[in-house]
């Protein structure tokens, strides 16, 4: 398969050798997705879990759910500031330490959030596990890259996708029981056992990957890129603050939402400058020369902003537009949630042997055919559940088809080397852009109204940015793999 990346100096990114492990072991690929796999469990279950018990939260700590939701908005800033630091982190003390440091700092910010004594303290515990949190993925993600046979890589990221299929439909179910039996302290304190357990795989199955100079150069570890770290990091969280912020006003141009936005948007157009020109930037955006990767980026772009954009839709339909509970609402969601799962695990095998271009774009399809549905059925009055249900399924099949795949198509054919900075990447890409979506769905159900007019509106623009999606689909490759490493 041709790339079209050209040849770049050593950076920050590139510095480290691949892990003293022979690629495509299936030893040391089944051990490596044992731990990422656990590690990723717990976040995903972490995030469904909380989402439900925002409202018991309020009540508990008797503060607005305004204020409680920054117990959200909290992680997901720190998981913006703290992602662009995964690739030097892994250049620096290694893909294990940085992995561990991962889980430390996820399951201490577990136990902290489980001993909050009012609101602020629990955002501010919240943060320390988006810290973790933010590592976790793009970490865990490069070990497996690293790692895996290139002829295989589809089934190693399948594996990786057991969590989105277990997580959607577990979570809210463990949430709201664990709610109405015990505490909402025991949301926090359920990763515990969890994050133990994923510390323990870690430090016994990972092998040890410190950083080795290439042949010939200086044994000096990379050097971190401050003026890199000063502009990504603050732009990515003053972005997705911005965005945030939009999208619960309803209004993207109120000044506390445009300024951060804009602001955050200026810094990290200032970094993506001096990523192309310096010799060791903090994330090596040089990636988007080759062609794949760029097309499958702006794939995933396109995707995410409509897929995870769409996701708050469903549960507040069910329950102002139907008068559903929140645990009503979770469970019709779960046939999705099973949907996905399946058929990721499926799509992302597939993808080792069929065209890209055959699997994906059909997903995409499927996926803004799902929307479409949605969108012209919820505005009937009386719509049976079960038909919104089936169209939230179809839509699902899509998901399944195109988020693991292009994944797996964007790193498949860059070197071993590249891992940590393609799976740097890809973090930032799908967070920044299911920012985007989420805002965009927000402002619109805000302005067009939470009624069935106002959701059909709103249903409609998420099928309209999946379509988009199929683009840069069309730029992907059209024959299956054939690289033999």
């Amino acid at each position: 398969m041709r790339r079209t990346a050209g040849t770049t100096a050593p950076t920050a990114t590139t510095a480290a050798a691949a892990p003293s492990v022979t690629a495509g072991a299936p030893g040391a690929v089944g051990r490596t997705v044992a731990v990422v796999v656990t590690g990723s469990m717990m976040s995903v279950l972490d995030m469904t879990i909380v989402n439900v018990a925002l409202h018991r939260l309020s009540e508990a700590f008797d503060a607005s759910l305004a204020t409680v939701q920054w117990a959200t908005t909290a992680y997901t800033l720190a998981l913006a500031a703290v992602i662009p630091t995964a690739a030097w982190a892994m250049g620096r003390i290694g893909a294990k330490r940085t992995y561990l440091t991962a889980l430390v700092l996820f399951t201490l910010g577990s136990l902290l959030a489980a001993c909050a004594w009012d609101a602020g303290s629990l955002i501010a515990f919240r943060a320390v596990q988006g810290f973790g949190g933010g590592l976790l993925m793009p970490v865990g993600m490069a070990m497996v890259l690293r790692a895996a046979d290139r002829a295989r890589l589809g089934r190693a990221m399948a594996l990786l996708g057991l969590p989105v299929l277990v997580g959607p439909v577990v979570g809210p179910v463990l949430g709201g029981w664990l709610i109405d039996t015990a505490s909402w302290r025991w949301i926090f304190l359920v990763n515990l056992p969890v994050g133990a357990a994923a510390l323990a795989l870690a430090a016994v199955l990972l092998r040890p990957d410190l950083p080795r100079p290439r042949p010939g150069t200086p044994s000096v570890a990379p050097k971190l890129d401050v003026p890199g770290l000063l502009t990504l990091s603050p732009g990515l969280t003053l972005l997705v603050f911005g965005l945030a912020r939009g999208g619960a006003g309803g209004d993207l141009a109120a000044p506390d939402a445009l300024f951060p936005a804009v602001g955050g948007a200026v810094l990290v157009a200032a970094f993506a400058r001096r990523s192309l020109t310096t010799r060791h930037p903090l994330l090596d955006l040089r990636l988007l020369r080759d062609r794949t990767f760029a097309a499958s980026a702006a794939t995933l772009a396109l995707f995410a902003c409509g897929y995870f954009g769409s996701m708050l839709l469903g549960p507040v339909y069910w329950q102002q537009a139907r008068g559903l509970s929140a645990a009503s609402a979770g469970l019709l969601g779960a046939p999705v949630g099973l949907v996905v799962g399946t058929t990721m695990q499926i799509a992302a095998r597939r993808i080792d042997s069929v065209s890209p271009r055959r699997l994906i774009l059909p997903g995409i399809a499927f996926g803004a055919l799902g929307m479409a549905l949605n969108a012209l059925q919820i505005g009937s009055p009386g719509v049976p559940a079960w038909r919104l249900v089936a169209a939230s399924m179809v839509m699902g099949l899509g998901a399944g088809m195109v988020l693991m795949p292009t994944m797996t198509i964007a790193a498949r054919g860059l070197p071993r080397d590249r891992a940590a900075a393609a799976s740097t990447v890809l973090s930032i890409n799908q967070q920044v852009w299911a920012s985007v979506g989420t805002a965009l769905v927000s402002v619109t159900l805000g302005s067009a109204g939470v009624d069935p007019a106002g959701f059909r509106t709103t249903y409609a623009l998420a099928a309209a940015l999946l379509a988009l999606a199929l683009v840069p689909a069309a730029l992907l490759p059209a024959r299956p793999h054939r690289r033999v490493d």
